[in-house]
């Protein structure tokens, strides 16, 4: 099985464990800044419509294609 990763804290999950997440994000309103797959640092862009956040191994991922609410 592949670690997963915190994408708000960078933490890697444990295997059926929960992780806390930032308030913030919680509601909707944070950005992830790490790649969920590999635990590293994305390049992101907060917009007035959304954002975007880019990995340099997975790819980039955007607010339109993620529901965080």
């Amino acid at each position: 099985m592949d670690a997963r990763y915190n994408p708000f804290t960078g933490r890697q999950l444990e295997p059926g464990g929960a992780d806390r997440l930032p308030a913030a994000a919680a509601l909707g309103l944070e950005a992830p800044r790490y790649c969920a797959h590999c635990g590293r640092r994305m390049i992101v862009q907060v917009h007035p419509d959304g954002w975007w956040a880019k990995c340099s191994r997975h790819g980039v991922i955007d607010s339109a294609g993620t529901e965080l609410r």
